[in-house]
């Protein structure tokens, strides 16, 4: 039960990383990340509403990781994002002329294929931590059912 437990902090706190570096360069590049989700074909009439609501988005699930009494839901709400992205980007690879990358920071600098590595091991990831968070609050809920019994 223990291993369980570092595992799904772990896992966390990687997606925790992620959001809040990814946030936080939206935040502080606002324009750009504006003006090249404005040149998506997919996203550019939404684009000022997914500029301002995705940061916040991010930093919403970072909370969510951060309380355990949240955490399931933000695993699995974590993991959404990471196939809606990934769907999104191969959609782009397949189907579009000009892929403009509105990751922000270092991510910018992947290739698409490895934006799609990338979001796989994530989604991975997500998975893994919903599967071991279920796992832990089943333990929990077993143990204190015998408990009162």
């Amino acid at each position: 039960m223990k291993r369980t437990a570092v595992i799904v902090e772990i896992i966390s706190t990687l997606f925790v990383i992620l959001f809040l570096y990814t946030g936080i360069s939206k935040i502080m590049d606002y324009s750009i990340f504006k003006e090249q989700l404005a040149e998506s074909p997919v996203l550019g009439p939404v684009a000022p509403v997914i500029a301002i609501g995705l940061p916040i988005l991010e930093f919403l699930l970072v909370a969510g990781l951060l309380i355990p009494r949240w955490r399931l839901r933000a695993f699995y709400a974590s993991t959404a994002l990471m196939v809606a992205f990934t769907i999104y980007i191969t959609a782009l690879m397949l189907f579009a002329d000009h892929l403009p990358c509105s990751c922000g920071g270092v991510l910018a600098q992947l290739s698409w294929g490895e934006h799609i590595v990338f979001n796989s091991v994530y989604i991975v990831l997500g998975i893994l931590g919903i599967i071991l968070e279920r796992k832990i609050r089943n333990d929990y809920q077993h143990a204190h059912s015998i408990a009162s019994t």
